[in-house]
């Protein structure tokens, strides 16, 4: 039989395993918020620069106001997509994390089950064997009364 003193390390090293996935999926998780937020502060800024083109464009523009208005909402354009993909790899990270955590909290489990489970067999071991003793000792004095 395995000593519970095994299972008491393998349980300890599957602890830390579990911190340190749940640390790492912390910070993918921080990770993707940000770009979550930084994507919408782009698109929103694309917005707001839009309906302000809008607004001037009313009075009449110049050639090179309508091209610099252009460049810019390219621009804005260009980084949006750029945002989406960095938001999509935090995404696929943040999953990816969770599941080494959960996997890790899963190991961590079992460890812990198999700990709980020799417990109680060595608990009930030992009151198997107090049980046993007290009936020797009660026999013993029955005896022992008896021939006396």
């Amino acid at each position: 039989m395995v000593d519970s003193r095994s299972f008491v390390l393998l349980l300890e090293l599957a602890t830390q395993d579990v911190e340190n996935a749940a640390k790492n999926l912390g910070h993918a998780i921080r990770v993707a918020n940000e770009a979550k937020e930084q994507l919408n502060l782009l698109a929103q800024y694309r917005i707001d620069y839009e309906l302000r083109f809008q607004n001037t464009s009313q009075a009449g523009l110049a050639v090179t106001q309508l091209f610099n208005f252009r460049n810019f909402i390219g621009k804005l354009d260009t980084a949006i997509e750029g945002q989406k993909l960095i938001l999509q790899d935090a995404e696929y990270k943040q999953e990816h994390y969770r599941l080494i955590w959960q996997e890790s909290e899963k190991v961590r489990l079992s460890y812990q089950t198999l700990l709980n489970r020799q417990l109680k067999q060595a608990e009930h071991r030992d009151t198997q064997r107090e049980q046993k003793q007290a009936d020797e000792f009660a026999a013993r004095k029955l005896f022992y009364k008896r021939n006396s």
